[in-house]
């Protein structure tokens, strides 16, 4: 090992320059370990609060209520509460009184109807190709028997996807003419589709129409699982304590 003779100053200075230098090593790993804690803090903080978000989420969706409705009937877990009435089971709508449609020359059960003070969801189900569009194809369908009896019929998406928002002229109870606002929604299903109709205040106010819209989302429709003519209706049944209204 070499040593070479300095100056005090020289000495004085290279000790200064040798201490900084210790220092600024020392104030670099201290730093470093500073950083390094913070860095180890700051992980365990988000990890922390990734942990406590994720627990929040599960709870959230563990309250949130399931309204990815129309079901198949088959994939339900418990029908306890719902109206059965074939091929629709219905769980009560509050406020609404549950109303079932015949025809008269038939026996046959048409439709089957929420029905309010402000107005009424009517709702029908139909034979439908599997993982088919019969909604598209009925709409036009639709719209066209509106225009030939002098209503109109228009299309605009909604809830549900792509609804019609319709006008039928009829004659109102004190003999005047009027029009009958309605909207028409349809919901393709698993060989079935769904048919609901809004009628007076739910078809042209989405706060008088959104319970019925809600109630969509909880039918479970039975298709059954015997073939039938694509556009058929699935057979409803009358249950002895329903009342009846003309159709």
């Amino acid at each position: 090992m070499k040593f070479r003779r300095k100056a005090a100053d020289e000495l004085v200075d290279e000790t200064l320059e040798g201490a900084s230098t210790d220092q600024a090593h020392n104030d670099r790993a201290h730093n470093d370990r500073a950083h390094n804690d913070r860095a180890h803090n700051d992980r365990a903080h988000n990890d922390r609060a990734h942990n406590d978000q994720a627990h929040n989420d599960q709870a959230h969706n563990d309250q949130a209520p399931t309204t990815d409705g129309p079901f198949d009937a088959e994939d339900l877990a418990d029908t306890e509460g719902r109206v059965d009435l074939g091929a629709l089971l219905l769980l009560p709508v509050e406020g609404a009184e549950l109303q079932l449609q015949v025809d008269e020359a038939t026996g046959n059960v048409a439709s089957v109807m929420f029905a309010g003070p402000d107005g009424a969801l009517e709702m029908r189900v139909f034979a439908a190709p599997r993982n088919g569009d019969l909604w598209s194809e009925v709409r036009p369908q639709i719209a066209a028997d509106l225009a030939r009896r002098g209503g109109t019929a228009t299309e605009r998406e909604g809830r549900f996807g792509t609804e019609l928002v319709c006008q039928m002229p009829v004659t109102l109870p004190d003999g005047k003419s009027g029009m009958q606002p309605s909207r028409v929604i349809g919901i393709n299903g698993s060989r079935w589709l769904l048919r609901g109709t809004l009628l007076g205040r739910p078809a042209v106010e989405p706060e008088a129409g959104a319970p019925f819209e809600d109630a969509l989302t909880t039918v479970a429709v039975r298709r059954g699982a015997h073939a039938m003519p694509v556009g058929d209706p699935l057979p409803l049944s009358l249950p002895p304590d329903a009342r009846r209204t003309r159709g």
